[in-house]
């Protein structure tokens, strides 16, 4: 099985401008239906990240990303809490192919909700804690998935609903996920969230891309030979690869994105500069991060998420 892995472009677009309505610290932390919502901190600029129990334990903060199809804790984490590995997993991350050790928690809980026996596994978290050394986690979709949610960077909140009472109060076009061709590939409760748009340079041709929490900007990956023919072959290297944890990107011409019945006009997309590193083939193109938009509400049960609702 493969499965995508945490945080896949963080550090990519540092010198690319992403617009994004920073987050008071005074906003309510109701959600719609009333439900209570939690309070994340934002990391560089970003990354949300929440506190939250493990086995009954912490609390610890983890990041919350709608990206990785499973939860991800720290090696010393892991030794802390004493948790034995179940096997292994194959770990896609945007250029690179990795094998980690995987193993089950008793429960793991942020806020009043928890989710029982979660798959986690055992990762270093060093591009994420080069920003923030106190993330101790990634929160991903086999936690998630068990809720509709729902991101307000502009209120600063994180809503978890297991009830569809939210669905109620939440308006705007619903775009339809894309469901995987190979369903057999995916986590149980966890199938990625992929959406199709279309971009002016690649014409009528569907661009299938994940929906990301764990991003701080969209992506487009390297490695797609029509891709590459129409739009990677015009990128442009931004800065060297100083490590193995920041590789170098490259920037794409802006584009017109057209997501439903309606157009973001000159979206900064980037491509991976290395070529991939035994990366199994993937039916999505690349990575639509939630930070391009205020809101992001998902629908896990609908299979649909609305950007920007009201």
């Amino acid at each position: 099985m493969k499965f995508r892995s945490l945080c896949s472009s963080f550090c990519a677009l540092l010198a690319t401008a992403t617009a994004f309505t920073s987050i008071s610290s005074h906003a309510e932390t109701r959600c719609p239906g009333n439900i209570a919502g939690l309070r994340p901190r934002i990391v560089a600029g970003a990354l949300l990240v929440i506190p939250v129990k493990i086995n009954q334990s912490g609390l610890f903060d983890f990041m919350v990303d709608t990206g990785s199809q499973l939860n991800v804790i720290e090696p010393a984490l892991a030794a802390q809490l004493n948790l034995k590995s179940q096997g292994t997993v194959g770990l896609v991350a945007t250029s690179v192919y990795s094998q980690a050790p995987v193993g089950v928690l008793d429960s793991l809980e942020a806020g009043s909700h928890r989710v029982l026996k979660p798959l986690v596994v055992v990762q270093d978290l060093g591009p994420i804690q080069a920003a923030d050394p106190r993330i101790r986690g990634v929160l991903g979709e086999s936690f998630l998935a068990h809720f509709d949610v729902l991101i307000d960077y502009p209120r600063g909140l994180l809503c978890l609903d297991e009830t569809k009472l939210m669905e109620k109060y939440v308006r705007g076009e619903r775009i339809p996920l894309v469901t995987s061709k190979h369903p057999k590939t995916e986590v149980p409760f966890s199938e990625r969230l992929v959406v199709s748009v279309n971009l002016n340079d690649t014409g009528p041709r569907p661009i299938l891309l994940q929906v990301d929490s764990g991003s701080d900007g969209p992506i487009l990956y390297a490695g797609n030979k029509e891709l590459e023919q129409m739009l990677l072959v015009r990128a442009k290297l931004q800065g060297p690869e100083v490590s193995d944890t920041r590789r170098a990107f490259a920037v794409l011409p802006p584009q017109d994105m057209r997501l439903g019945r309606r157009i973001i006009r000159k979206v900064p997309f980037v491509t991976p500069a290395s070529a991939p590193q035994n990366v199994p083939d993937r039916e999505e193109d690349g990575i639509l991060a939630t930070v391009l938009f205020q809101r992001v509400y998902v629908s896990h049960s609908d299979r649909f998420v609305i950007f920007d609702p009201r």
